[in-house]
């Protein structure tokens, strides 16, 4: 029973990080398409979709860095990106539903 648990344990620590690192990219993923789905709809105006893409692509960026540096991301690293995911989705939502509108795209 104690290597059955041990054994639970470390497959838990070891796949731990790779779940992150991809619900880090699921929500990447799901902002982008409401940022199109907003564009699409007339909720977001050109300026709106292009600041939201322009902090999402700086998001990236420090991702591939925080990455390269060796061993992949710091707890410390994912908490600060997914601070920064929370920002940006938090003012998606906002620009969305301000009185701002582009004409729907067809």
């Amino acid at each position: 029973m104690k290597s059955f648990l041990t054994t639970a344990l470390v497959a838990a620590a070891l796949t731990a990080p790779m779940v992150i690192g991809q619900r880090i990219e699921n929500r990447k993923d799901k902002q982008e398409a409401r940022v199109e789905e907003g564009k699409k709809s007339g909720e977001l105006n050109k300026k709106e979709a292009a600041r939201i893409k322009a902090r999402q692509r700086d998001l990236n960026k420090q991702i591939r860095e925080d990455r390269k540096d060796g061993g992949g991301l710091t707890a410390a690293e994912r908490a600060k990106i997914e601070k920064r995911q929370d920002n940006i989705s938090g003012d998606l939502y906002k620009q969305k539903h301000d009185a701002q509108k582009a004409a729907p795209k067809p």
